[in-house]
């Protein structure tokens, strides 16, 4: 909220001006890595040696990047400027609350096909991997957005035609690691 992130010392690691940022200080020089996706397919390279949240089968693999790459250009882009529009913007334009609104539920669906199994006949827990999914970088990138649905202004009457994704926040709200990170600890003040 302060612009540090517009600052020539910020903009030298990432041009865009966007948090968050990813610096890796075991290289030398350290090394940058901008773009929350791209940070996570970074940590994954370095830092998860046995994959414990990718995938070694490449389909599996090619699977996960889908649905990370489906929220980085579809999801997160909606959300943001329903965000936008709907919170922050200091003239309110019917038109475009409207539209990023419709434009995110429609996103909710596309998820919520995914985890009901509609076209598989075979619920899925996580929304990459075989059978019933695993959690993986795809729900890391994509889970913080669409819990975050009430502050976009979406009710729970909103959220009805999509069960199988309020399940799926619920069933990673309760992974131990993820309580840890969104703790009060984390909080904003």
């Amino acid at each position: 909220m302060t612009n540090e992130q517009k600052k020539d010392w910020f903009l030298r690691l990432d041009p865009n001006g966007r948090i968050p940022i990813l610096i890796d200080h075991t290289q030398s020089p350290p090394f940058p890595v901008m773009e929350t996706s791209a940070e996570l397919l970074y940590l994954l390279k370095f830092a998860d040696k046995n994959d414990v949240f990718g995938f070694k089968d490449e389909l599996e693999r090619s699977q996960a990047l889908q649905w990370l790459f489906f929220w980085h250009g579809s999801g997160a882009p909606y959300q943001g400027q329903t965000n936008h529009f709907a919170k922050f913007a200091k003239e309110k334009i019917p038109y475009a609350i409207e539209r990023f609104r419709n434009e995110t539920l429609r996103v909710y669906g596309v998820l919520e096909i995914q985890l009901s199994g509609k076209y598989t006949g075979e619920p899925r827990e996580y929304l990459a991997g075989n059978g019933k999914g695993k959690y993986s970088v795809a729900d890391i990138g994509t889970w913080p957005w669409v819990k975050g649905y009430e502050f976009s202004g979406f009710s729970q009457e909103d959220m009805k035609p999509f069960p199988h994704v309020l399940k799926w926040i619920d069933r990673i709200a309760q992974r131990p690691a993820v309580k840890r990170g969104i703790g009060e600890k984390y909080q904003q003040k």
